[in-house]
């Protein structure tokens, strides 16, 4: 992966972000991923076997990572400093802002892979599980966070217009625009 990928966030947001990795956000983020798996069992379901396999998310604008075990209510995401040594079944590597655009699917995966948006080693089967996974579910930002009716949209909408702005502002990958 090059150097420096178009996309990442500005210095000044990466000085800012950088207090967030001695946040609880292993402990917040677990919560919601075993309450989004309560409300959609069958995004873990469709998971199989490869919910059991540690997915090393490492936004390579910020100072750390992410490991989660997709377990549906057993699921655990912990966060750590990137130079931490984790093993892992699989780790992707990408700026913050393509990751949350895989995630939400504002953003197609492959085209970011072979794009050299991300990075990807290991288990790419796990990944591809995962990522199949979440887009037959055609998930909504509203469905991670549990919002639905007219606050669901007012989520999707912040959330997706959010990102939209932060990669123009970023100079990130945007839907339907040439790399």
């Amino acid at each position: 992966m090059a150097e420096h990928f178009r996309g990442e966030l500005p210095r000044l947001l990466r000085i800012l972000a950088a207090p967030a990795g001695f946040l609880p956000l292993g402990p917040a983020l677990t919560l919601a991923v075993r309450r989004f798996a309560r409300r959609k069992p069958a995004v873990f379901d469709r998971l199989g076997e490869y919910g059991k396999c540690s997915f090393l998310i490492e936004p390579s604008d910020l100072d750390f990572s992410f490991l989660m075990v997709p377990d549906g209510v057993r699921s655990e995401v912990r966060c750590m400093r990137r130079r931490a040594t984790q093993p892992a079944d699989v780790t992707v590597r990408a700026p913050l802002l393509v990751l949350l655009g895989l995630l939400d699917g504002t953003l197609d995966g492959d085209a970011m892979f072979f794009n050299r948006a991300i990075s990807v080693s290991g288990r790419t089967d796990s990944l591809v599980a995962l990522r199949n996974a979440i887009e037959d579910a055609e998930l909504t930002p509203a469905d991670f966070v549990g919002a639905t009716g007219g606050l669901g949209k007012l989520v999707d909408r912040s959330v997706i217009g959010g990102l939209g702005l932060a990669r123009r502002f970023t100079g990130s990958p945007i839907p339907g625009e040439p790399s």
